[in-house]
């Protein structure tokens, strides 16, 4: 596709400034928000609810009253894996709206998938996305890297305790 200004305005929803209040209002996305305490109480929250799905896997493999530290890393690791797909879920949507604030030119769609167009920002738009970023969403996406690569650790220390057991 050619990059080109166009003639119709780009429709207010899609523009990036309008699409990061939107996911920073959002129940789900808003929650990578918060202040520390909060968020990790969300985590071992969703951490703690994947156990309801983990647990009877974890207890049909590994009897708990026969084997029960086996029982405890394989529900632990599953709870794990639904906790993963959720931050993976925060990281990509802001990451998306990250992407969309720094780029000088972005591609919406004017009526439909099939005819989308570029939209070159003013430098006054332009400024103001990536001080958005600065300050608002890079914060947010040092916080989801990290804690997704404690959970990469975590995975590492539930690989080692599998291999020692």
């Amino acid at each position: 596709m050619e990059r080109r200004t166009p003639t119709v305005a780009i429709p207010p929803e899609q523009r990036p400034f309008n699409e990061y209040q939107q996911l920073r209002s959002s129940y789900f996305f808003r929650w990578a928000t918060v202040e520390p305490r909060v968020y990790l109480g969300t985590i071992l929250a969703v951490w703690s609810v994947a156990w309801i799905v983990s647990g009877p896997v974890a207890a049909w493999s590994f009897p708990p009253g026969r084997m029960p530290w086996q029982f405890l890393v394989g529900g632990a690791g599953g709870a794990g894996i639904i906790l993963g797909l959720v931050l993976l879920r925060l990281y990509l949507g802001w990451s998306y709206v990250h992407t969309r604030l720094l780029s000088a030119s972005v591609h919406y769609e004017e009526t439909g998938w099939y005819d989308g167009s570029f939209w070159t920002k003013p430098a006054e738009d332009l400024a103001k996305d990536r001080l958005v970023v600065e300050y608002q969403v890079a914060p947010v996406m040092r916080r989801l890297r990290r804690t997704l690569a404690a959970l990469a650790l975590f995975y590492a220390v539930e690989a080692l305790l599998c291999w020692l057991m």
